[in-house]
């Protein structure tokens, strides 16, 4: 799912941060672990209302 004029990277640690606890493993499916193994940026082997999901946490935590 890529985002014009953003960096994937940093988009990958942002997720990454929110996932908290969790490993990036526990949120994809299995094509989307292997791509993500293979080198796939975070940010596109997510479904988008994961996405979504991660990135409320980060507008509710700076309210």
């Amino acid at each position: 799912m890529p985002v014009p004029g953003y960096d994937p990277e940093d988009l990958d640690r942002l997720l990454l941060d929110r996932l908290g606890d969790r490993e990036p493993a526990d949120v994809l499916d299995e094509e989307g672990r292997r791509r993500y193994e293979a080198g796939a940026d975070l940010v596109d082997v997510l479904d988008e209302a994961t996405v979504r999901e991660l990135l409320s946490k980060s507008a509710s935590r700076r309210e």
